[in-house]
């Protein structure tokens, strides 16, 4: 697991001169989550593509679930998602009309304190193409001012690695799963916005 902060943040703040600024949250109260994506669409992810957020104990699994989604390019929110935790507990959105044993706890309200360091649990976004990702809480406290330059209201990711695969598949945007992939234009299909863009580009 990655829990180390980078070079550049760790020396962003410090570089900068002056009085150093405190976080208003104590540093117990913020924690670093790994998060890997594994597979999604029948698919095994390798490399494994990650980021690594930063986020308070008091924000929601549902705030949680929206940064992994932002981080990892959905772009279609319309569907259903949920947490599960070492203990067999789901967190995420309840659907009164989806029959289910198992009760689903409510991601807006459950917080991120009930996480313990190193604890570690899956995401999946979209239980019909089931992008499972393993996430997991660094065993050290973060302070959100020190790694990410504020206090945000909202996790963040700090770092990441790995190309970030479309949620649908598709490669280009008239990506139809059919249609052969069109040659590349070498940028010539482009408007003159930069010297080497358009038809008449500089080589």
């Amino acid at each position: 697991m990655r829990e180390s902060t980078p070079r550049s943040r760790q020396i962003g703040i410090r570089g900068r001169g002056g009085p150093q600024r405190r976080s208003h949250s104590p540093r117990g109260q913020w924690i670093s989550v790994n998060v890997d994506l594994i597979e999604g669409r029948g698919e095994r992810c390798w490399p494994r593509p990650g980021r690594l957020f930063a986020a308070a104990t008091t924000h929601s699994f549902a705030d949680l679930g929206a940064a992994i989604d932002d981080a990892f390019a959905r772009w279609d929110r319309s569907h259903l998602h949920e947490f599960e935790l070492s203990d067999g507990t789901r967190i995420g959105m309840p659907d009164p009309e989806w029959r289910d044993d198992e009760p689903v706890e409510d991601g807006r309200i459950v917080k991120l304190a009930r996480l313990k360091p190193g604890e570690q649990f899956v995401y999946v976004f979209d239980l019909g193409d089931d992008w499972a990702h393993l996430c997991t809480v660094g065993n050290s406290p973060l302070d959100p001012l020190e790694t990410l330059g504020s206090v945000p209201d909202r996790p963040l990711p700090y770092f990441g690695w790995g190309a970030i695969p479309d949620q649908y598949g598709r490669a280009w945007g008239a990506d139809d799963g059919e249609t052969p992939l069109p040659p590349d234009p070498e940028l010539k299909d482009l408007p003159p916005l930069r010297p080497d863009w358009g038809p008449g580009r500089q080589r």
